[in-house]
């Protein structure tokens, strides 16, 4: 059995780990356990290049502060205005024996009560059951799940980008060790 620690503990984005790894390498098993640490960004990452350094810095705490596992995995869920609309996405960032790998979720236009809020301050899952009259739907089906009806939900986006972030381990001799390490220091 493989163990997969994901830097929250959020149970949405521990059960769309699992699931991702499940299904990438199958048949092996995983045992996925959730660690809460800090992302260094702020509580609502409002850029790509933000999102991305969150799940960054959430993957390394995690490797830091639990270093008996074969994988790290950091996501954070993020915003960017375009065109002028606020969009939705995750990044992933999953580690392992010093390998770095990224995997980006699709994006979505969220609604404008919903941005407005988020604009104001808010962070999407409290601008969510603001306007959905929810509790805690980011620990559920999130934004996309109360906006599709479920169709599709957030461990779905998040399962995606997990998928995404694991293609150069399971193509890894595809992909060199040098191009996947940390990015260099800013």
């Amino acid at each position: 059995m493989r163990r997969v620690v994901v830097a929250s503990g959020n149970p949405v984005k521990i059960q769309a780990t699992l699931n991702a790894f499940s299904r990438m390498f199958a048949p092996d098993r995983f045992e996925v356990d959730g660690e809460e640490v800090g992302s260094g960004v702020a509580a609502q990452p409002m850029s790509d290049v933000e999102t991305l350094q969150g799940a960054e810095q959430r993957a390394r705490a995690a490797e830091k502060q639990v270093s008996e596992a074969d994988f790290w995995v950091g996501i954070e869920g993020g915003v960017a205005e375009s065109d002028g609309d606020l969009l939705a996405f995750a990044w992933v960032v999953v580690r392992s024996a010093g390998i770095r790998a990224r995997g980006r979720s699709g994006t979505f236009v969220l609604p404008v009560p919903v941005s407005d809020l988020i604009r104001a301050g808010k962070e999407l899952g409290e601008a969510d059951d603001i306007v959905f009259g929810r509790r805690n739907s980011k620990q559920k089906e999130g934004a996309l799940g109360l906006l599709t009806e479920n169709v599709i939900d957030r461990r779905e986006l998040y399962e995606h980008a997990i998928l995404l972030a694991l293609v150069p381990f399971k193509s890894s001799e595809l992909y060199s060790r040098g191009r996947l390490g940390d990015p260099p220091a800013q």
